[in-house]
């Protein structure tokens, strides 16, 4: 808990919380680079707990902190990998939960890259800790398993990601809609692995909006 930027913590007098949103950044980072994105979030989300949080491990790459180690990864062992760190990201997300009151069908987990990873296979451990998952230039590690009933998907991923190609996240929303989830995915040309302006945006747009049936790709212009 204590690894965690809290950007926005609503008064005790609007106890209890409106959701919370949890921010997971990217391998080799840390939460102070995801907190311009929680901020713009925060503006439009008065009563809303909004917290980024730290991954537990020193990077292996000499900065920032991780859930796993990408050294020599594979996509034989990354499941393992994943599989591993799942308990511990568990416990933060039920952690966070505890602290600002909420149930996970007003949690809403939003992850950049392994983050998204991290967000996407939490899903798929039997049942889901959260009501919605943005996964930002994320994948997961295996293809989806199941589609859980209360919980919405939106995937947001560059056209020109080399670090995970947007074909992940092609296949992923094609995979959730066959399994019936609630999933969306936007798409933005030029953008590499990274998150602009129109990805603030489209969050902003999806967490505004309350889905009622799955949809396929939602393209996003310049």
């Amino acid at each position: 808990m204590q690894e965690a930027l809290v950007v926005q913590q609503p008064p005790a007098a609007l106890a209890p919380a409106a959701e919370l949103l949890l921010l997971f950044h990217g391998v080799g980072s840390s939460p102070e680079n995801l907190v311009p994105l929680a901020r713009a979030l925060a503006v439009q989300r008065p009563g809303s707990w909004v917290v980024c949080v730290r991954s537990p491990h020193r990077s292996d790459f000499g900065s920032g902190w991780q859930w796993f180690s990408v050294q020599g990864i594979t996509e034989t062992d990354r499941p393992a990998r994943v599989v591993a760190a799942m308990p511990a990201f568990l416990r933060t997300v039920a952690s966070w939960q505890h602290e600002a009151g909420v149930n996970p069908a007003s949690t809403t987990l939003i992850g950049f890259s392994q983050g998204a990873i991290m967000s996407l296979e939490a899903t798929q451990q039997g049942v889901s800790p959260a009501g919605r998952v943005m996964a930002i230039a994320g994948r997961f590690a295996l293809a989806p398993r199941q589609a859980p009933a209360n919980t919405q998907f939106h995937l947001l991923h560059g056209e020109q990601d080399h670090v995970m190609p947007i074909e992940l996240a092609v296949e992923a929303q094609a995979q959730l809609v066959a399994l019936g989830a609630q999933s969306t995915l936007d798409r933005f040309p030029g953008l590499a692995h990274g998150i602009d302006a129109r990805v603030i945006e489209s969050l902003q747009r999806r967490l505004a909006s309350q889905m009622s049936v799955a949809r396929t790709d939602a393209r996003v212009s310049p």
